[in-house]
């Protein structure tokens, strides 16, 4: 069975090192035979701050206010894929602004989960679906967890995807880039390559391909 994958590269700069380890793991996984689709934030339109709560919300009916086009697409990849493998520089501790944005206005109440009425809990829409981070910083390790907290992956993997039902299923650290010389870089290129072999053939649980999203 061929795996579907999305790959969103989160930063705003193009010919990153960022976008070379996530073109490793692309062509890596589309030579596994995973169907791969990518949203590029450094080419790809960054969704807009939202104006009204009625951006934050997918609509339930065909009444209620479309979402923004490229909003919608964005959605579509996200709830078609199996797997997500998000690429990110560490900024400030956490990740890029366009980064945020995107999740702002795409892992939306009504498609990436549900608020129940009268209750703290909320129904996952996501579930059954994985996801791979693999971030560059300056930052060493030690000082990421011990002060930072670890903030970039703890927002992504707990309060964003998990809250949606996506279970992290691997996180990958390349520090420090400032200092690094170009056989260190080449060897991060190549651990990419492998994680994108390796989710091209991973097992677990199969999502449904969606009905299309209202738009």
């Amino acid at each position: 069975m061929t795996r579907r994958i999305l790959v969103i590269i989160g930063t705003p700069l193009p010919t990153t090192l960022t976008h070379a380890l996530a073109t490793a793991y692309i062509e890596r996984a589309r030579v596994g035979g995973a169907d791969v689709r990518v949203i590029d934030l450094a080419e790809d339109p960054i969704p807009g701050h939202p104006t009204s709560r009625d951006q934050l919300r997918a609509p339930r009916t065909a009444d209620d206010r479309q979402l923004d086009p490229e909003v919608a697409a964005y959605l579509g990849d996200v709830q078609w894929a199996e797997h997500v493998a998000l690429f990110f520089p560490q900024w400030w501790g956490t990740y890029p602004a366009a980064l945020k944005a995107f999740i702002d206005r795409v892992f939306l109440s009504n498609a990436a989960f549900r608020y129940r009425e009268r209750s703290a809990i909320s129904d996952r829409l996501l579930t059954g679906r994985t996801a791979r981070l693999v971030m560059t910083m300056d930052s060493p390790r030690f000082w990421n967890r011990l002060v930072y907290r670890n903030a970039a992956e703890t927002s992504l993997t707990k309060a964003i995807l998990g809250y949606c039902g996506i279970r992290t299923t691997g996180i990958t650290r390349f520090t420090p880039v400032r200092f690094s010389e170009t056989e260190a870089r080449a060897g991060w290129v190549a651990k990419a390559a492998q994680h994108g072999a390796t989710d091209a053939t991973a097992s677990g649980s199969r999502v449904k391909e969606p009905a299309p999203t209202l738009a």
